[in-house]
């Protein structure tokens, strides 16, 4: 079991959870079963499944690749620790979403962290320039929502959850999920017209 591997994401890698794909889902429960019976070979595979996925995640909260690729062994270690309480009401990638939303949680309430822009999301097709600035622009709108609301908005937007799946991530009510997405989308709007005066 290698928890200090540091791989880093490919830099055209664009984030995806694996979502949609029952296939993909029959696969790491198989996997997820077998970690909990201390199957390190399962570990290393779901290691190498989730590793570049979520650092890609928690970079984007914390800017930081040490302390990215130390929540990320820690989100990892979670895993391997409590494999054996995934009930299966949920995809396996909704349920370590799940724990990297309350690790990251826990790390943006520690400290303030700035975020980075993901540059490698876009495509070199001459306009990049203003698309990168505009990304940009958005994501320093993003940076200064409460930690609650920026991270559903990661959740929901950069990974492809559904408001059901974040609720089920975050151990939220969908209810809940549906509000924050609204009050973020408001303040954005708000940080986002300002910015542009």
């Amino acid at each position: 079991m290698n928890l200090s591997a540091g791989l880093l994401p490919p830099t055209n890698m664009k984030l995806n959870t694996g979502h949609g794909n029952a296939s993909d889902d029959r696969l790491e429960r198989q996997l997820l079963e077998r970690i909990a019976h201390r199957d390190r070979e399962a570990f290393d595979e779901m290691f190498k499944l989730y590793h570049p996925r979520l650092f890609r995640f928690v970079f984007r909260m914390t800017a930081s690749y040490r302390i990215a690729d130390e929540l990320v062994n820690d989100i990892l270690l979670v895993v391997w620790q409590s494999a054996h309480t995934f009930r299966g009401d949920a995809k396996v990638s909704t349920w370590i979403f799940g724990i990297a939303y309350r690790q990251a949680l826990r790390q943006l309430r520690k400290r303030k962290y700035t975020t980075v822009p993901m540059a490698d999301d876009f495509t070199d097709d001459g306009d990049s320039n203003s698309r990168l600035e505009r990304e940009d622009w958005v994501r320093r709108g993003i940076d200064k929502l409460p930690p609650k609301q920026r991270l559903t908005v990661m959740l929901v937007y950069y990974l492809g959850l559904t408001c059901e799946e974040a609720a089920v991530a975050t151990g939220a009510p969908v209810n809940t999920i549906k509000t924050r997405m609204f009050h973020a989308r408001r303040k954005l709007r708000e940080y986002l017209e300002d910015d542009s005066e």
